[in-house]
């Protein structure tokens, strides 16, 4: 892992730690960069630090939220996917990310979006996050639209990918 990469990953654990995040799950492993996931219990804490107070209930589709922050590497691109179990709000953190939405399998142009810029996905909607000249920073939040079958990582159609995932 690069030394840039352990650098970002290192300060966003700190802020999550000073900000009283309880991170359950961490992958820095991913090729286009990594992942935290936050303890669900604390969804509308998350949603007042990274999402401008937006009322978790309002979020709510079957009762589950999970909150995420994604770490994008400069000149990368998450795969072109959707999913069948959840819908997703992103909001950026740090850097200028690209973002392309479909309601089909064609890709159009990409969307820039900067610091405090959000986008909702609605369940099924294709879409992918790509980082552009740095390294990009977004908070997300699923919501879970089964709650029989809450949606994981397992969730992802990928119509397209880099890494051949």
């Amino acid at each position: 892992m690069s030394d840039q990469k352990k650098e970002i990953f290192e300060g966003v654990a700190q802020r999550l730690k000073i900000e009283g995040f309880n991170v359950v799950n961490r992958d820095e492993t991913r090729p286009w960069g990594g992942f935290f996931v936050i303890d669900e219990e604390q969804a509308q804490q998350f949603a007042n630090v990274y999402f401008e107070g937006l009322n978790v209930d309002d979020l709510k589709i079957s009762g589950k939220l999970s909150p995420k922050i994604l770490i994008v590497a400069p000149n990368t691109r998450l795969s072109w996917q959707y999913h069948h179990r959840r819908a997703e709000i992103w909001r950026v953190v740090n850097g200028t990310v690209g973002v392309i939405t479909s309601d089909t399998d064609d890709q159009g142009e990409v969307k820039q979006l900067t610091p405090g810029q959000s986008i909702k996905l609605k369940q099924g909607e294709r879409h992918r996050l790509i980082g552009l000249d740095d390294w990009g920073i977004v908070s997300e939040i699923w919501q879970h639209t089964d709650p029989a079958s809450p949606s994981d990582e397992s969730d992802i159609v990928r119509v397209q990918d880099d890494f051949g995932r």
